[in-house]
């Protein structure tokens, strides 16, 4: 999954340490290619500070340039976060950005680079699975973004666009889309008490559906999910009676595209 030679021997610092950031840092260090890694985060978790004793990187410590920065603070905190992250910035430093909504030209008027990527990666990056959608600035080179992409790899794949209007778009689908999941998640098993199941029962059922389901598609990429849908869905059976509701006119199908517009719509609401 990763490009090791993107990311053997290189200086990585993180500006921000929240869910998102973290669950990148956690990422690498599972990988365990990168060199030096500096963090700064002003309120650090017990997770994140035991995460910088067990691999030796830095928290909060002394400026020093280094060949990457990720910005992973909030969007709104983009000029204070900027500012944290100059005194790691060097000419031919690489910055990710990870702000939902801040374009590149918003991040490079803050850094003295204008090497600059845009990216939206999810939180199943944790464990290693998830997926970022990725755009650079026309001054970045070929040998920056590889250690991007190397960074961003190191955690799921990664979708690259030529057109940064698309990122928002990345942002409503992908970025916001594991919380989606988790929600259906609980709507199901919800669902189940109300059809009579034992809470701590449906609760179970639900997600290991949800679970198992996820992993058949990933084990049987080629066949579309509305193949897969097809396949398990018998005429005028059960499954095939409860889609009849799923495929209605107000089922599920237009909610998602309300929900996945309007989260695009605040994406670039936040740019502002």
């Amino acid at each position: 999954m990763t490009d090791e030679a993107g990311l053997r021997g290189k200086s990585v610092a993180l500006i921000g340490a929240g869910n998102m950031g973290l669950a990148l840092l956690e990422g690498w260090a599972a990988q365990g290619l990168l060199g030096s890694v500096s963090i700064v985060e002003p309120q650090p978790s017990e997770r994140l500070q035991k995460l910088c004793a067990e691999h030796g990187y830095t928290l909060n410590g002394a400026a020093e340039l280094y060949d990457a920065v990720v910005l992973a603070v909030k969007p709104q905190a983009l000029e204070s976060g900027a500012a944290a992250a100059k005194r790691f910035v060097a000419a031919e430093t690489v910055v990710v950005s990870i702000l939902a909504g801040k374009r590149l030209a918003d991040v490079a008027a803050h850094l003295p680079t204008q090497a600059i990527v845009r990216a939206m990666p999810n939180t199943p990056a944790a464990i290693g699975r998830g997926i970022t959608g990725a755009c650079s600035s026309a001054a970045t080179s070929v040998a920056q973004r590889a250690v991007a992409d190397a960074l961003l790899r190191a955690v799921g794949e990664v979708e690259w666009v030529d057109d940064e209007a698309l990122i928002d778009a990345v942002t409503a689908v992908s970025g916001s889309g594991p919380a989606y999941v988790f929600y259906f998640t609980e709507c199901l098993a919800a669902a189940g008490v109300e059809a009579g199941l034992p809470a701590e029962l449906a609760a179970r059922l639900a997600r290991a559906t949800v679970e198992g389901a996820g992993e058949l598609m990933r084990q049987q990429a080629e066949t579309s999910p509305d193949e897969l849908r097809r396949r398990v869905t018998s005429p005028g059976g059960t499954t095939a009676a409860a889609l009849e509701i799923l495929e209605s006119p107000d089922g599920l199908a237009p909610l998602m595209r309300r929900a996945v517009a309007i989260a695009k719509r605040r994406a670039g609401e936040l740019s502002g």
